[in-house]
């Protein structure tokens, strides 16, 4: 049975989250020091001491991940103990302020956190999805195999048009250069591939004007590719125009659905990693202001 992050080990992790929240709870409750809870007191300081433990120790996966040889333990273990630390990190951390907050570098250090471990969660969320959606989405081919067969497309496309007709053979070239696949992170994550977006409608338009059932409907009137083919095929093409514009159908059919799946693939693997561009500066961040918060503790509380 294969394990997820979050079953790793019959959720070993789970339950060490479970119990060290357990324990934390008990204490507070316990722990009467005559004035109301705060980081001040012995187990507010034993809670704050475990918190920064845990998040030096949460941010030292990111050095775990990139060590290959190592020998202490899986990836695939941080990674589950990082999920669910990660999360008894927020229970730990409010009971050691005591529910304690005001405008200071303390309580940002506490905002700081819990952003970083939210933004956690969206990660988790996002490699327990999206993989699977891109191995069904690839159809067992990689995107590198993708992009060779709309290359070669793309070249048997302007073969054939050379036959048909100059017009057809600029439409084809038109399409072609209007392909953009990747570009910033707005285009990746919109998962457009900049072609024509109505080469797939082509047929449909063509059994539309040969049975003479009128124009095409609107949604149609914009593919400039579709209306030059359609009015080339049902005008004054021979046999084998016809024929070979058929042929070119089916090329840019397969070329859309090819380039609709390589965007796809490329905005969910945008999706899976944009997101580490916000988490790894905020985890140096909140690095950087829990040392103020024990500088500021130690030497000028």
């Amino acid at each position: 049975m294969h394990d997820s992050i979050l079953t790793y080990a019959k959720s070993r992790y789970l339950w060490i989250a479970l119990g060290l929240c357990v324990v934390s709870i008990a204490l507070y409750i316990w722990h009467d020091p005559g004035i109301a809870p705060n980081g001040g007191t012995w187990l507010g300081y034993t809670l704050g001491t475990v918190a920064a433990l845990l998040i030096v120790w949460l941010l030292l996966f990111g050095i775990r991940k990139r060590s290959y040889s190592t020998t202490m333990g899986s990836t695939l273990g941080w990674l589950s103990a990082h999920v669910y630390l990660g999360t008894a990190l927020i229970l730990i951390a409010l009971l050691h302020c005591g529910f304690q907050f005001g405008w200071n570098l303390h309580t940002l250090t506490l905002v700081l956190m819990l952003i970083v471990i939210f933004s956690g969660f969206f990660g988790v969320y996002t490699y327990l999805r999206y993989p699977t959606l891109m191995t069904r989405n690839r159809e067992s081919a990689t995107r590198d195999a993708m992009l060779d067969e709309i290359a070669e497309i793309d070249q048997n496309a302007l073969s054939l048009a050379d036959g048909i007709a100059p017009e057809i053979h600029a439409v084809v070239l038109r399409s072609i250069e209007n392909t953009r696949l990747g570009g910033g992170v707005w285009t990746q994550l919109r998962a457009r591939d900049g072609s024509d977006i109505a080469i797939a409608r082509i047929k449909v338009a063509i059994e539309q004007r040969e049975t003479q059932l009128g124009a095409p409907p609107p949604s149609m009137q914009a593919g400039q590719t579709i209306l030059a083919m359609v009015d080339f095929l049902a005008g004054h093409a021979d046999d084998k125009q016809s024929d070979a514009m058929r042929k070119l159908i089916d090329m840019l059919s397969r070329k859309r659905s090819l380039a609709t799946r390589v965007a796809r693939d490329i905005q969910y693997q945008a999706i899976m990693e944009i997101w580490l561009y916000i988490h790894v500066p905020l985890s140096v961040t909140l690095l950087a202001a829990l040392t103020g918060h024990i500088i500021s503790v130690f030497f000028y509380w």
